[in-house]
């Protein structure tokens, strides 16, 4: 898991000119959508809500008529939450006729799948990368991801937490291992001092090489007088250094970003309290937006299950986004569809409103609800937009 960004380009590099023939589709053929994803291994909770949200999307449209006539659907390839297994996850997808691509929901572990699949000149979108360079500027022009862009996200938990906690000194906790948590913490801790925030103290670490959490703990013990703790890990770190810190007696407020969405890691941290966290949306039937409330029930009645994040809205809405550009563009060539995507304005889907422009194929701003967890349980607090968001850097 080292060097996971190296490993992605290298991967698709390595593979990138790869031939293949896709099979020839008559007019009445289904539209294949490929996903090279993770099924498998510790980043699948990401990416199983969005490809069970892209099957929803699917059959909502095809009971509509399909796209331009044609009705559509979805193949899966594996990564197996390794980066350099994304190339061959987009082979094996493009190879069953895929014209439009999704991948994983994070730039380092996407990537390797999105260069490949682009370079065969096909439209793709990560679920929910939150990196900015998933876009034109580190994939090329035909990837985009549903994601907010960390910049905002960032922003958005700064200016929530200085405005509507009051909260004023932070110790932040970054895991370094990917670049969705690094932009992240960059991100919150610009927005942080111009707002005048303090720093209470800071800490990193890379999970890819850390076996117990003890020295964490101990650096954010120390630093009692922070008002709150920040946390730019993921739910497949995050809750143990939760658990650990909660066990030696740290009851300092936690606040983390939509990484630590979903329920599911509760049973690690029974009665878990004072925790929040941003989200796409509440997954649990309370959302201020009936559309939500209404999407889970459906969402539940198909796979027979809740989505266990609101990442899955992603995968719904990059479908949406998707058919909505192809029927304006009367065609489902890739580039006729990339330029009708890039006129998105304030558009109205599931996951909220969504603008792309030729330069930025990632959204900046766009409004996340805030969550609390207390005695173990979810609640919406309300829906906050960042004011102003830090410049991108690539």
């Amino acid at each position: 898991m080292r060097k996971l960004n190296s490993l992605a380009v290298a991967g698709a590099l390595a593979l990138g000119l790869a031939s293949f023939t896709a099979p020839a589709q008559a007019d009445d053929d289904p539209i294949i959508i490929g996903a090279a994803i993770a099924l498998s291994g510790f980043v699948q909770p990401y990416d199983d809500g969005p490809l069970k949200g892209a099957q929803l999307a699917i059959a909502d449209i095809n009971a509509k008529g399909g796209v331009l006539g044609r009705q559509l659907a979805i193949v899966t390839a594996d990564t197996k939450s390794d980066p350099a297994q994304g190339t061959n996850a987009a082979i094996e997808v493009l190879e069953q006729g895929a014209e439009l691509v999704m991948v994983t929901c994070d730039f380092d572990f996407g990537a390797a799948a999105a260069l490949q699949a682009t370079a065969m000149g096909k439209v793709t979108f990560s679920s929910c990368a939150g990196d900015p360079k998933f876009g034109v500027q580190g994939i090329g022009p035909l990837a985009y991801t549903m994601s907010l862009g960390t910049p905002a996200q960032g922003a958005t938990l700064a200016e929530w937490a200085y405005r509507e906690k009051g909260w004023r000194k932070v110790y932040v906790e970054l895991d370094s291992m990917v670049e969705y948590f690094k932009s992240l913490c960059a991100n919150f801790k610009i927005r942080w001092a111009e707002l005048g925030g303090e720093i209470a103290g800071e800490d990193s670490f890379n999970f890819a090489e850390v076996k117990t959490f003890d020295g964490q703990v101990t650096r954010m013990k120390a630093s009692s007088d922070a008002d709150f703790v920040f946390m730019c890990t993921g739910t497949f770190d995050g809750p143990a250094l939760i658990k650990q810190a909660r066990n030696a007696g740290v009851s300092t407020p936690i606040l983390a970003s939509e990484s630590m969405d979903g329920a599911f890691w509760l049973d690690a941290i029974p009665n878990l309290s004072d925790f929040y966290l941003s989200v796409y949306g509440s997954m649990f039937g309370n959302d201020p937006n009936p559309r939500i409330n209404d999407y889970v029930a459906r969402y539940t009645a198909m796979h027979g299950v809740a989505p266990i994040t609101a990442h899955s809205m992603t995968g719904y809405s990059l479908v949406e986004a998707w058919a909505m550009a192809a029927e304006r563009a009367g065609s489902f060539d890739p580039d006729a569809i990339r330029m009708e995507l890039d006129k998105f304005d304030n558009e109205d889907l599931l996951v909220g409103s969504t603008s792309f422009s030729p330069d930025l194929h990632i959204n900046l701003y766009r409004g996340m609800q805030m969550m609390e967890v207390q005695n173990g349980k979810h609640a919406p607090i309300m829906r906050y937009t960042a004011e102003k968001v830090p410049p991108i850097t690539f």
